[in-house]
């Protein structure tokens, strides 16, 4: 898949199919409308091509609401991919964006650089200043520049619940990783760089990649977590993955106040990952997070989650790993 991330990338010969959203997290709604697209650009031997923001909307218009996205931009283009389209174009969101008229918009980024013979797009759009432009709008401006608009209604849960982002960042909030993989179709990821922590994991025989600030994507609810690490082989383009056992949250045992994500690679004490900016993927939540009345206690419980993780991932069990042959420095 082609990624322009401005009008001026575009071939001036393009003719497409065109999709239009934020496409946060590219739940099982939004997979629907953008294999919609794809369909229908076969159809008409055309490209699919999709248009979604960077930054998101309301990061631009409600900065107080601080909204996280539920998966980074990266991600978001890989599920966009994964669908089959030809092309996306990553637009800047900024005010050059939002105080274009209706026509403004469809003349400037369908008709003039995307050549659109179609437009595919859900129940909910909207676009334009001030959000005045409807489906019917885009109807009419479709009637009066020639391409077609097709909506795509929007699919529901077996429980009768509509698929949404909204969904998504309760299901995180709640820690039901595993829920969330279900609305999203697919398993929910973060990013962020390894950093040196204090290191009470290691002496424990549990060495942790440790991710604080600057992480990328909403992080679940406080927990231990089954899921995998994956990281860029290094001198190649090779994805490892890499089972881990996720810890989530403030490290309360030892009154730690900072919020922090720190995974453990089962069976491994040879990974040297600070400074790498790695994936921290999340299959199942094992339990919340707790404080324990002895060192002993909490050893007890952490051997445990090493087997529930195992038996999560289907793995074989590995035990936690001699301090002395922990490489990392």
């Amino acid at each position: 898949m082609k990624v322009w991330t401005d009008l001026s990338e575009i071939p001036g010969d393009e003719k497409s199919v065109v999709t239009i959203g934020n496409f946060d997290g590219m739940h099982n709604g939004h997979r629907r409308v953008v294999a919609s697209c794809v369909e229908r650009a076969r159809k008409r031997g055309v490209d699919a091509v999709a248009i979604t923001f960077d930054p998101h909307p309301t990061q631009v218009h409600r900065p107080e609401v601080n909204l996280q996205l539920i998966s980074p931009l990266r991600d978001r283009l890989d599920a966009m991919a994964s669908c089959g389209l030809d092309a996306t174009l990553v637009e800047h969101y900024d005010q050059s964006v939002y105080t274009l008229e209706p026509e403004d918009f469809v003349t400037e980024f369908l008709v003039d650089r995307l050549g659109a013979v179609e437009v595919v797009v859900g129940e909910d759009f909207r676009f334009g200043a001030h959000n005045l432009g409807t489906i019917d709008t885009l109807r009419a401006l479709g009637r009066t520049y020639g391409f077609d608009v097709v909506m795509v209604t929007d699919i529901q849960a077996p429980e009768g619940r509509r698929w949404s982002s909204s969904w998504v960042r309760e299901l995180l909030t709640e820690g039901d990783v595993a829920g969330a993989a279900r609305v999203l179709g697919h398993l929910h990821r973060i990013r962020g760089t390894v950093e040196h922590g204090f290191k009470r994991g290691r002496s424990l025989g549990f060495p942790t990649a440790n991710l604080r600030g600057g992480i990328e994507g909403v992080v679940p609810a406080d927990g231990v977590y089954a899921g995998w690490v994956v990281r860029t082989v290094p001198g190649t383009q090779s994805a490892e993955f890499l089972p881990a056992a996720i810890s989530v949250g403030t490290n309360p045992q030892f009154d730690g106040v900072e919020r922090t994500v720190e995974a453990h690679v089962l069976g491994r004490s040879d990974l040297n990952l600070y400074g790498e900016k790695i994936a921290v993927t999340f299959v199942s939540r094992i339990r919340e997070m707790m404080t324990f009345d002895s060192l002993d206690e909490l050893l007890f419980q952490m051997d445990n989650d090493l087997l529930k993780t195992a038996s999560v991932l289907g793995i074989a069990v590995a035990n936690r790993v001699d301090p002395d042959s922990v490489t990392a420095v």
